[in-house]
Parts: structure tokens; sequence; C-alpha cells
């Protein structure tokens, strides 16, 4: 059953967490960076990882930096170098993944991005090829849209499909949750169904969409419309995620993305993402069982 584990994101200052959440029944764990890896010293991090995760069978399923590696600019000067320190230190930490925003441009439409990802990301992609690691792309729009954002621009399928034309190397993927559809009014399913074979790895998020809202007053009326979720608390099916995901023989893991979900947060946030927990266990088919052979042959 632990072809697909199920844990969360954690950033690299909560390492002391790692043995409470284990006894909890998290099964792996993605690393975090935001905007730079900064002075830490990922050998000696990735030391003290193993030390907590190894005794107990716990992997690591990615290392992930999110900023814009395609500006340098202000707080993002530093993220595409620590895209190449994690992609050199993801061997490690014992995982070959490696995660984040594609950037983009700043308020410029997706299509005039293209040339800078294809020139960052493509000597991106030949220093991780060299070193056994894929890249994947995170789909969240971070505020922005198709003409105007600060970010990323692989957030949505025609974005996709012009990255992938761009950057047709196998060890480029997604990491794709229903979440970030969801607010587009996007279906996630079919969706999945049509690019589940380049996703590396999902973020356990969900969202929970208002339709009333959107019929009275569009998704422009300046009313919220839809909001993020833990697991179990929102509108998708994730029986039928995980489902899609193993006919098309993922064998990555689902990280919960905890602290995005307006109710279950503050003193409730574990109360929640042990119960998205749970729940994405139970649609992973819940405990493993097998029969043992049988003694004597059937006469």
């Amino acid at each position: 059953m632990h072809e697909i584990r199920i844990g969360t994101i954690i950033g690299a200052n909560n390492l002391p967490q790692i043995p409470q959440l284990i006894e909890l029944g998290f099964e792996c764990f993605t690393l975090q960076f935001w905007q730079t890896t900064g002075g830490v010293d990922l050998k000696k991090l990735a030391k003290r990882f193993h030390e907590e995760l190894d005794p107990a069978g716990v992997p690591i399923s990615n290392i992930a930096i999110f900023g814009n590696p395609l500006t340098g600019h202000g707080n993002n000067a530093d993220t595409l170098a620590s895209w190449e320190r994690l992609i050199d230190a993801a061997p490690s930490f014992g995982c070959n993944l490696v995660t984040g925003f594609s950037g983009r441009i700043v308020d410029e439409p997706v299509d005039k991005s293209m040339p800078r990802l294809k020139e960052v990301f493509g000597e991106l992609l030949k220093r991780a090829e060299g070193n056994g690691v894929r890249l994947a792309f995170e789909n969240c729009p971070m505020g922005g849209n198709w003409h105007r954002g600060d970010w990323n621009c692989a957030f949505n399928p025609t974005a996709w499909e012009m990255i992938f034309d761009a950057l047709p190397n196998d060890n480029l993927g997604l990491e794709w949750e229903p979440c970030h559809q969801l607010v587009q009014l996007i279906d996630p399913i079919p969706q999945l169904r049509k690019w589940a074979k380049k996703v590396f790895h999902v973020h356990g998020k969900d969202a929970t969409v208002a339709w009333d809202v959107v019929r009275e007053r569009g998704f422009q009326g300046g009313k919220s419309f839809a909001w993020d979720r833990t697991p179990g608390f929102g509108d998708s099916n994730w029986t039928d995620i995980i489902s899609i995901l193993r006919q098309n023989g993922y064998a990555g893991n689902i990280d919960i993305e905890g602290f995005h979900d307006p109710v279950y947060r503050g003193n409730l946030e574990w109360t929640g993402q042990v119960r998205g927990l749970n729940y994405l266990k139970e649609c992973r088919g819940g405990p493993f069982v097998t029969l043992r052979e049988s003694e004597k042959p059937f006469a």
C-alpha cells in the first residue's frame, strides 16, 4: 500500500516535529524552502534528516524551493542558485525530485515568459539529469492570471502545453493538486486523466467552490467563491484521484500542504491535517490486506 505514501510538507527549521509527526502516522515528508535556501548547510541538514527518518523507514518525497527563478530581483535574487543547490543536494536526502514554481516575467502574459523559462530550465534540467534528479512545477497561480503575475506561469494546462513543447525533457513534470484547478473553475478529474503521466508529485490540498456565488455573481463580482481546504473537507473525490494515479503507474507520494484551510487552522491545524492524513489513507484503499499461501493444495 505504501507505493503511494501520505505525508506532509515541513520547513527546514521544523526538524524537531518529525518524531511526533511519524507517531501520528505521516509516512513521508516534503522539505520546503521559500525563495532561498539561505545559509543552510544542506549536507548537514540531510544527515540530520536521515538520523530522524531512517530508523522509521520514512522517506523525503522531494525538496522544494518556491520563488521566481526567472527574474533574480529582490527576494528572488537567490532563487535560481537555490534550485541549483537543491538539485545537487537531492541525492543526499535520498530523493530524486526537486519542485517549485517555474517563475515568470513579471506582469507580462504567460507566453512572454517562455524564452526565459526555456533558457533557465534548459540548463537546470541538464544539471538535474547529471544528478539523476527530476524537476516538477507546482500549479499555483499565486494570485496571477494569464496576463499578469509575478511568481509562476505553470498554473494552467494551456501553459503546460507550451512549457512541455519548449522543454520536452523526460525529467520535467508537474507537482499537481486539485485545489488550484477548482479555484480556476476547472474540473480536476478529466484534467488528471489527461496529464497523469506528467505528474511527479501531488500536494494534498483541496478546495471548496461556492457555486451559488458563481451563479449569482460570477468570479469577478468581488465576493469570494472558492476556499483552499485540507483533503477530506473539500470538493474533490480523492478516491478517484488516487485511482487515476494508480492506473497511470504513479509511484510518487501525496504530501499535505497545510496552513491554508480557513476552518482547520490555528489550534485546529493538526486536527485537520491528521483528519486529512487518515482520509487519504482510506481513499488509498485502507490497510493493506493479503492472504497467506494455502498450506495444503486444494484437492
